[in-house]
């Protein structure tokens, strides 16, 4: 469809190769990170189950039957398909009666449990994962260094400029969502508040028709906050959020709850470096925790830019954050995954990118260019350990900064790159 004034996505030409690979594809993620737009540009035709029209009208016939959502020109867009999970099966037979490809595109903001629905869908229906937008896509990295040039030791040396804190915390606060592009910072804090309030007041019921305490699932998304981008464990999720408040939690309700937030695209689990480098090293099978957008955890604690200006090391962790998100929608680009490093010796590495041949890069994320020396020694003594291990060295070394106004490669080999320069 003709969008006047559409922003390009990087999942874009994603979608491109499987529309004409698959027979459907299900693009699933948060809520406003941009789904239905994209796919709307991608379709010649759509059905809204989300439509206020004549009283949810398309919802009832959907309800009555669901193959009437399938008519119309091809690629067809049926978004927010969970609201009646019997499209699902609707589709995949569709798909079946025919070889043609890139017949619907389905968009979704919560996963559905498998029992609403017959058929997986497998090998007809393929998936793809959207977030918000990424600072390269948003129009706030000049996307002068390409990622995937870094990974392959190709990058090339450039001068950016001076990139104030300011301009860091802005980014931080203000978060990747669509339509928060040209608001401030506290426009943009209501959207992420309102964001929360509809997870709290809506989301939480719909999702799985359970009912929840809405005070309790409040008190660890908070708790999750001030944990942004650790390892933090359930055991710990539940003395924090006991600590915080007279209401105690157990820990089976805890994991109930993350499940929940993973059903509607809240939190990002960033898998440990899975080696299979052949290392002895051992390696700690702890996920680290990210919410989807930073922006959310700085609504969920009120915060502004002089509360952040007076917790820099808070900031680098929610800096952190933003830095994920960027890397986990530029990786899929070139079909490498994510994953972070940590053993039981606590040697760390905040960010591992693996190939799809096997080979990997090493990241360190760091707020200030007074923490690059130290972060490109943590790298090279990581890396040295991981040989004498037995595993193989890191393809390339990088250090992702904050506040820098270069872009180089260092005489030890490490890359140093600013988040404001950086695209897939």
């Amino acid at each position: 469809m003709k969008l006047d004034n559409y922003k390009k996505r990087i999942i874009d030409n994603i979608l491109d190769v499987y529309i004409n690979t698959f027979g459907a594809i299900l693009i699933e993620g948060p809520k406003w990170c941009g789904k239905t737009w994209t796919s709307k540009y991608h379709s010649n035709s759509e059905f809204l189950l989300a439509d206020p029209k004549g009283n949810f009208n398309n919802k009832k016939l959907a309800m009555l039957n669901p193959k009437l959502t399938l008519i119309g020109e091809k690629p067809r867009l049926i978004d927010e398909w969970q609201e009646v999970p019997s499209i699902w099966d609707a589709v995949r037979g569709k798909v079946d009666e025919t070889i043609e490809k890139g017949q619907f595109i389905l968009t979704g903001s919560a996963t559905v449990n498998k029992d609403k629905y017959i058929h997986s869908g497998t090998g007809r229906i393929a998936r793809l994962k959207m977030r918000p937008m990424s600072l390269y896509e948003s129009g706030c990295s000049d996307g002068k260094v390409s990622l995937k040039d870094i990974c392959e030791n190709i990058a090339k040396d450039c001068y950016i400029g001076e990139v104030s804190l300011d301009r860091i915390i802005n980014y931080v606060l203000v978060g990747g969502w669509p339509a928060a592009i040209g608001m401030n910072e506290k426009q943009a804090g209501l959207l992420s508040k309102e964001y929360i309030k509809t997870v709290l007041n809506e989301d939480i019921y719909k999702v799985d028709n359970i009912k929840r305490d809405g005070h309790k699932v409040e008190l660890l998304l908070r708790s999750l906050a001030r944990n942004e981008s650790t390892t933090v464990t359930n055991k710990t999720l539940k003395n924090d959020v006991k600590e915080k408040d007279l209401d105690d939690i157990d820990v089976n309700t805890i994991t109930d709850y993350l499940n929940l937030f993973n059903k509607l695209y809240l939190i990002e689990n960033i898998p440990p470096f899975a080696n299979k480098i052949r290392s002895s090293l051992r390696v700690k099978q702890s996920e680290k925790r990210h919410f989807v957008d930073q922006s959310l955890a700085c609504a969920l604690l009120n915060l502004t830019k002089e509360k952040l200006l007076n917790d820099l090391e808070y900031l680098g962790f929610l800096f952190e954050s933003l830095v994920i998100r960027d890397l986990l929608t530029y990786v899929s680009s070139f079909d490498a995954k994510l994953y972070h490093y940590q053993d039981y010796d606590n040697n760390e590495i905040d960010a591992i990118i693996e190939m799809e041949d096997g080979s990997w890069c090493g990241f360190e994320i760091k707020l200030g260019a007074n923490q690059i020396e130290e972060a490109a020694d943590n790298l090279i003594r990581i890396n040295n350990l991981i040989i004498k291990q037995g595993g193989n060295s890191a393809q390339s070394l990088c250090v992702i900064c904050g506040l820098t106004n270069a872009a180089y490669k260092r005489l030890d080999g490490v890359y140093v790159v600013p988040i404001t320069s950086l695209k897939d």
